[in-house]
């Protein structure tokens, strides 16, 4: 695997960028494409870097092409200010970048979905992300990867307040042995993993990861 061109949505996030800064690294990716509200900040040779208005589609999802596409987008309810709000950040926009990917002949999809997505939860958010899941999978890719994380680990100094706190009590909780499936995973680690999964064979379409088949790869 070498030459391939990576496209990455959601890299003004955590794990989107990690997954920008490890991929300028990748010998196997000769570019990388990003497409964010705003520029991230990163010169290099293999960065092409797209300003984009999620809310003007047909501006710029004919160039939407390579061969990976990395998607992390998401945000927090309080920070979309509305249910409706965080639906179109959290499924509408990537969903609609992902459809025309593969209608565009992109063969691999990398996705950041959460742990506890279900399209049958009563919970909005695992529902969101569930019915996200559930509609890539309908999608033309030769390959799709959902990784269902749970709690994300950034680096110290851009953790949110309440971000300390939960890790501070989950690895509490984990060092008696409980909350195995929350324990916190480094951003880094996973976008070193869906990063991994792109180079490795499989006659599977579709491979669902959760907590401990991620910390596995």
């Amino acid at each position: 695997m070498q030459n391939n061109t990576a496209i990455v949505l959601g890299a003004t996030g955590a794990t989107g960028s990690e997954v920008v800064k490890q991929l300028m690294q990748d010998a196997a990716f000769s570019k990388v494409l990003v497409f964010a509200r705003r520029d991230i900040g990163i010169t290099d040779p293999k960065l092409e870097m797209h300003v984009v208005d999620f809310d003007q589609p047909e501006q710029w999802h004919h160039q939407i092409q390579g061969d990976v596409l990395f998607s992390a987008m998401g945000t927090t309810l309080r920070q979309a200010g509305s249910k409706a709000a965080q639906y179109k950040i959290d499924y509408t926009y990537p969903f609609e970048a992902a459809k025309s990917a593969s209608a565009q002949g992109v063969k691999n999809y990398v996705l950041v979905s959460a742990y506890g997505a279900n399209d049958k939860s009563p919970i909005f958010y695992s529902r969101m992300k569930g019915e996200l899941d559930k509609a890539v999978q309908q999608l033309s890719f030769d390959r799709i990867h959902i990784f269902r994380p749970g709690v994300l680990w950034r680096q110290a100094d851009k953790l949110r307040p309440v971000e300390k706190i939960s890790i501070v009590i989950v690895n509490a909780l984990n060092r008696l042995g409980l909350l195995k499936s929350q324990k916190p995973m480094p951003v880094a680690l996973l976008a070193d993993k869906m990063i991994k999964v792109t180079k490795q064979d499989s006659s599977n379409q579709v491979h669902i990861y959760n907590l401990n088949s991620i910390f596995d790869l």
